[in-house]
C-alpha cells in the first residue's frame, strides 16, 4: 500500500534545537536514546537505523550519503529552508508539541507555526519544578498548580507525563498528608540547586491531580512507556504497571496514551487499549528507531488486539527536522506493510485497510484531540 497522499498528524513530538546549540551536538547523537559519548561517537555510527537514514537523508537533499556531505548541505541550506523541506517531504498536517524537553534549548512553538499547525502538550513534570522553588507552602503550590491545568491553557491540546522516567508507571494513590511531608523536604533539599523532580510519592499525587483535571475537560494525557533514555529504568517502563489508575472511576474520562509503542511491551499495550476504553496507543521513536523488519513487527504486535480507532501515528522528533521526515516515510511504509500482510491473512479488505491507514494516520488524532473541546 502506498500511504503517500495521507496527510500526517504527528500527535506526538519535540522542539527543534536552537542552530547554536545544535552545532555544539554530533550529529549521530540525535538518532540514539544514549548520552553516553562512547555511544554517540561511535557505536550509534552502526546502527541499522542511522544507515538507512543517511541515504534517505541524503535523497532529500540530493547529496552523497555520507555524514560529511549531509552536514556540507545542511550548513549551506540553514534551518529554515531545512524544516521547510522536510516538513513538506513529509507531508504533515500538524504536529503536536510537548515543549518540556530541555526547554532552554529549544526553538519556540511560535518558530515552528511559521511552517506547520502546532498545538501544544504541556509536561506536567516541568511545570511542576517551576513553581516548586518559588512557593514556599504546599497549600498555595498545590493551588497554583492545578490553576495552571484548569481549566487547560489556550493552545494546550494535552498534558504529558514522564513519570516512567523519573519513578516508573507503578503509580499508586498517595494521601495528602503524604504529599505535604515530601514536598517540604524537598525544599529542605533543594538549598538554591536547580530542582529535577524524582520525588515518587509527589510525582503521583502529581500526575492525579492532573488527572482529574484531565477527566473533567476529557482532555488526552500522554505517558512516557518502554524505551527510552537511560535515565529510565525500562523494568518499571511496562505499561501493565498502570492497573490502579486505569482501575480507578475517578480517571475514567481521562484519555491516556501510552507513547512508543511501549516498546519492547507492545503486546501488553494492545492488550491494556483492548479491554479499557480510556487507553490508546502510539507507535513514535519505535518507528522510525528501530529496523525495518523491527518497525514492521511492533506495529503487526500493536495490531493484534488493539482496536485499529485506537492507534496513532507520532514520530517523537526532536532536535533536528530529520527525523520528521524519517518518522512519516516509515510509518507510512511499515503501517502499508502490515495492512497488506493483513489482507492476505484474510483479517481485513482493501477497502477495510485503507480506511484503518487513513484512521492510523490522522483521524484517529483529530478525533481523540478535539473531544475535549466539543464537551
Amino acid at each position: 500500500m502506498n500511504l503517500a497522499d495521507i496527510p500526517l498528524i504527528d500527535q506526538h513530538a519535540h522542539n527543534i534545537l536552537r542552530p547554536e546549540v545544535a552545532d555544539r551536538y554530533p550529529y549521530a547523537a540525535a538518532f540514539t536514546e544514549g548520552y553516553d559519548p562512547e555511544i554517540i561517537n561511535y557505536h550509534t555510527r552502526h546502527t541499522l537505523f542511522y544507515r538507512r537514514s543517511l541515504r534517505e537523508i541524503a535523497a532529500v537533499l540530493d547529496c552523497e550519503a555520507q555524514e560529511e556531505a549531509i552536514l556540507a548541505r545542511r550548513n549551506s541550506l540553514g534551518i529554515e529552508h531545512l524544516t521547510q523541506l522536510y516538513f513538506s517531504a513529509a507531508n504533515l498536517e500538524a504536529i503536536y508539541l510537548d515543549d518540556g524537553l530541555q526547554p532552554e534549548t529549544i526553538l519556540p512553538l511560535s518558530w515552528h507555526q511559521r511552517f506547520i499547525p502546532v498545538q501544544r502538550i504541556l509536561r506536567l513534570e516541568v511545570l511542576a519544578e517551576e513553581l516548586i522553588p518559588q512557593i514556599g507552602d504546599f497549600e498555595t503550590f498545590l493551588e497554583t498548580f492545578n490553576s495552571q491545568l484548569d481549566p487547560p491553557p489556550p493552545g494546550v491540546i494535552a498534558f504529558k507525563s514522564i513519570a516512567c522516567y523519573r519513578s516508573g508507571l507503578n503509580i499508586q494513590p498517595v494521601a495528602v498528608e503524604v504529599a505535604v511531608a515530601q514536598f517540604y523536604n524537598l525544599k529542605q533539599e533543594l538549598q538554591n540547586q536547580p530542582l529535577r523532580l524524582a520525588n515518587k510519592p509527589l510525582i503521583d499525587f502529581l500526575l492525579q491531580q492532573a488527572l482529574l483535571i484531565a477527566a473533567k475537560y476529557r482532555l488526552p494525557v500522554q505517558l512516557h512507556t518502554g524505551y527510552g533514555d537511560p535515565d529510565l529504568d525500562l523494568r518499571l517502563a511496562n505499561p501493565l504497571y498502570l492497573r490502579s489508575l486505569l482501575e480507578s472511576s475517578e480517571y475514567r474520562n481521562a484519555p491516556l496514551v501510552l507513547l512508543h509503542a511501549s516498546y519492547p511491551y507492545m503486546q501488553e499495550a494492545g492488550y491494556l487499549a483492548s479491554v479499557y476504553p480510556q487507553v490508546y496507543l502510539d507507535f513514535g521513536l519505535a518507528v522510525p528507531f528501530l529496523s525495518v523488519s523491527g518497525m514492521r513487527e511492533t506495529i503487526r504486535q500493536l495490531l493484534e488486539l488493539t482496536p485499529t480507532s485506537k492507534l496513532m501515528y507520532s514520530s517523537d522528533a526532536h532536535s533536528i527536522p530529520e527525523l520528521y521526515y524519517l518518522g512519516a516515510k516509515w510509518g507510512r511504509q511499515a503501517l502499508g506493510e502490515v495492512l497488506e500482510q493483513a489482507i492476505k491473512d484474510s483479517d481485513i479488505t482493501a477497502s477495510e485497510a485503507e480506511a484503518i491507514a487513513i484512521a492510523i494516520l490522522r483521524e484517529n488524532a483529530i478525533a481523540l484531540y478535539q473531544q475535549g473541546s466539543r464537551e
